[in-house]
């Protein structure tokens, strides 16, 4: 018994992306070892998995609305007291644009270099796709009026609905319109709305930091569970379009941002990838920036970044810079296109894939 208490004692005290880790690779084994059917004491154990998982994900979703209200309206204020929200703001999406076209470049140069939709077991998939006229019937006039329905709902009828739905966008609109007018009203009332927005987004955070103490247990049961239904089989069917995947991912991450890190910020990327490693393994294992969102923060400011950047840049950016969703629908696209193309010999050229790096970079808008 005491050897466990101790056992328990040293796992607690390593750092807690190192515990993510290590939880992250025993839901690996779980994966590989047990299936869907495989019980545990009597019980299922994909229940037990989904029933500790959904704790942890709702609990990080509880907390999502008040903290993007609070950290944007907060942010917001100092920055238009201070007369810096011009600036910071045209940096923000400068930088989420430049970010942006450089994942979705990079997964186009990976999917055309390794043709994933060119392989045999791509060609013997194209043969159950439907018919190309079939598929043009039902997506015609899409693209432009899904895009005019995302920015209809950038500015919500409703606040409270739009709360209640997890609407990021019109929450991200509602808190700058609160908080630059809030800036501009002067007095008592100016003061006491400043001190409750301030005093939310402190106690957001220190929920934050406890629900953290379990992000562990919610990262193995999330994708344990996971594995648990899909296995390992989907890699061998789709094998190089997932490594396709990955690669584009791969570049992505550990070669154009840590760049961006080195020249614009002047900072080291192993330092501040280090720092921020929790919000990496949370995301991971979420697959949800929106609930992601409390650790991002709180990873960001333990390294180092004012609170002023991070409660407008972070929200903003759970919200619109969705550079690995952007990255994986041009992916797609091309590999269905290169699926396609041997099936029923339609050409998918250059101009055709420019078309799909502007209409990933836009629909991946507000998918968190």
């Amino acid at each position: 018994m005491m050897s466990q208490r101790s056992a328990l004692s040293r796992f607690i005290g390593i750092p807690l992306h190192w515990q993510i880790a290590i939880a992250l690779v025993l839901a690996a084994l779980v994966g590989w070892l047990a299936d869907e059917h495989t019980t545990l004491f009597g019980a299922s154990l994909m229940e037990i998995l989904d029933f500790f998982g959904s704790l942890f994900l709702n609990a990080l979703k509880m907390i999502v609305v008040p903290l993007i209200l609070s950290s944007i309206i907060v942010g917001v204020r100092n920055m238009a007291s201070q007369n810096a929200f011009g600036r910071i703001g045209g940096k923000t999406v400068a930088f989420y644009v430049a970010t942006g076209l450089l994942s979705v470049c990079t997964g186009l140069v990976c999917v055309n270099l390794i043709a994933p939709g060119e392989t045999e077991s791509a060609r013997a998939l194209g043969t159950a796709l439907p018919d190309p006229s079939q598929v043009m019937d039902k997506v015609e006039g899409r693209g432009m009026r899904d895009l005019v329905e995302v920015l209809k709902r950038a500015i919500p009828s409703n606040i409270f609905a739009a709360a209640l739905e997890v609407q990021l966008l019109a929450l991200v609109f509602v808190g700058v319109v609160f908080g630059y007018f809030m800036s501009r009203l002067n007095g008592p009332a100016g003061d006491i709305l400043q001190q409750f927005w301030v005093g939310l987004h402190d106690l957001m955070i220190l929920i934050t930091m406890w629900i953290m103490r379990f992000a562990p247990i919610g990262a193995f049961a999330l994708v344990g569970k996971t594995l648990l239904v899909s296995g390992f089989a989907a890699l061998e069917a789709l094998g190089l379009f997932f490594l396709t995947v990955l690669l584009a991912l791969a570049v992505h991450f550990a070669v154009w941002l840590p760049l961006l890190l080195r020249l614009v910020a002047g900072i080291s990327p192993y330092e501040y990838y280090a720092k921020i490693a929790p919000a990496q393994l949370t995301a991971f294992s979420t697959a949800s920036s929106s609930a992601t969102l409390p650790v991002t923060i709180n990873s960001a400011e333990q390294a180092g970044i004012s609170n002023r950047v991070t409660s407008f840049v972070l929200p903003l950016g759970a919200t619109v810079n969705m550079d690995g969703t952007a990255l994986y629908e041009c992916v797609v696209v091309v590999f269905i296109a290169q699926v396609y193309a041997f099936a029923s010999g339609i050409d998918f050229g250059i101009a055709e894939q420019m078309i799909v790096v502007l209409l990933a970079l836009l629909t991946s808008i507000g998918v968190a």
